[in-house]
């Protein structure tokens, strides 16, 4: 599931009027969940919402356990990148993403013209969140965000989400039986959460409705390519390319958080793989998604605005290299350590405690590996005689076991 605003750390805080009401609910009931919308209700009325769209909508909402188990288990970050990679860039996705460019080419060029973001990438993520509009998801929206608010892993979170469907459904702009979509209460084409429909949806066709639900894409797409130019797309600049990496590189700089000029990483040695000199798009960092063995990827600012859609750089990378491939570029060349398996949650919540207790501080025991934990990693496997990638394997676990 990817999404603008989902898919993030439960750490992250999000604002929202009962962070403080909802007590843990580690396994829901649907007397519980009952008693949770009793208590939702004048909430709703009080952010505004009108009592005859309560009446209507609220009837739609049913307490669904699989919603709640699909939360704890997003492909992004409990895969290796190669086998998300392998499902997210797989060639039947290639193929119907060009299929889809050439039915919709004159749509998505106007797109790129308004918008500035280049339309392979809009089709990228439409492929990723919909597979084009295939799969749009069939769950009642009120009824995913009900869940998800009445859970309490992010309450607030979703309760915000669900007043911002609810206000969605009084402005008429679709009806609650029409109001579909994904597990997260994620809508449409390129599945936007409520709240970024509010900020970033556009009526692209001129119908009067910002349409995302329809079988007519367009309002979509354009709104996925409002949303990235509102967060900073450069126009033509690219999200990354894949690098080779010089004999005896410094492994400690690839990071995120180390950005440089590009000509300092070409005298230092790196390469495209394809050959030639590296594109100048701005300060650029250089990524190992799956370790030292792995692929290596340099990346421009666009990648962090593509995060904004999701942060996982699983999800981000599937991205950029499924708008490569579209556009006729070739696969990734280098060959990922498939030999190497994902950490379990508990393997990860595990690795994060034994990095603090050895005092390499991961900043929170989550299970997630973010900036924090590979940072982490990295400062064991430099103190370790190890090459310091920051990747979180196997490996590493039991070196700290």
């Amino acid at each position: 599931m990817a999404t603008p605003g989902v898919a993030q750390s439960p750490n992250t805080s999000e604002p929202g009027p009962v962070a403080a009401q909802v007590e843990s609910v580690a396994v829901g009931t649907e007397q519980g969940f009952a008693d949770w919308l009793d208590g939702f209700r004048p909430r709703a009325l009080e952010a505004g919402i009108a009592p005859a769209v309560l009446e209507r909508a609220l009837p739609l909402a049913r307490f669904n356990a699989k919603i709640i188990e699909r939360d704890r288990n997003q492909n992004e970050f409990t895969k290796t990148i190669w086998d998300y990679l392998d499902t997210a860039v797989s060639e039947d996705r290639i193929a119907h993403g060009k299929r889809a460019l050439a039915q919709h080419g004159a749509m998505l060029a106007r797109i790129e013209a308004e918008y500035g973001v280049d339309r392979h990438i809009v089709a990228a993520i439409w492929g990723l969140e919909s597979a084009y509009g295939s799969f749009r998801g069939d769950i009642p929206t009120i009824e995913a965000l009900a869940t998800l608010a009445y859970d309490a892993r992010r309450a607030a979170f979703f309760e915000k989400e669900l007043i911002a469907a609810l206000k969605i459904l009084e402005s008429g702009d679709v009806t609650p039986e029409a109001m579909r979509g994904s597990w997260a209460g994620a809508m449409g084409h390129t599945q936007f959460m409520p709240t970024s429909w509010w900020a970033h949806a556009v009526d692209f066709t001129g119908d009067g409705r910002r349409d995302v639900w329809s079988d007519d894409p367009a309002d979509a797409l354009a709104s996925a390519a409002a949303y990235l130019r509102h967060w900073g797309w450069t126009p033509g600049a690219l999200w990354g390319l894949e690098i080779r990496l010089p004999e005896g590189f410094d492994y400690d700089q690839t990071t995120e958080r180390v950005k440089k000029p590009v000509a300092e990483w070409a005298a230092l040695g790196v390469a495209p793989v394809a050959g030639g000199a590296l594109p100048d798009h701005g300060l650029a960092s250089v990524l190992l998604p799956g370790g030292a063995r792995g692929a290596a990827f340099l990346i421009f600012s666009n990648f962090q605005v593509i995060e904004r859609y999701n942060t996982a750089d699983a999800y981000v990378i599937a991205v950029g290299h499924l708008a490569d491939r579209l556009r006729g570029g070739p696969a990734i060349q280098a060959v990922w350590p498939r030999e190497l398996r994902a950490l379990t949650l508990a393997e990860r919540m595990e690795l994060q405690e034994r990095l603090g207790a050895a005092g390499f501080d991961p900043q929170g025991v989550d299970g997630r590996i973010g900036p924090n934990t590979i940072a982490a990693v990295k400062a064991f496997q430099r103190a370790n005689g190890r090459v310091p990638d920051g990747y979180a394997s196997l490996e590493v676990l039991e070196a700290l076991r």
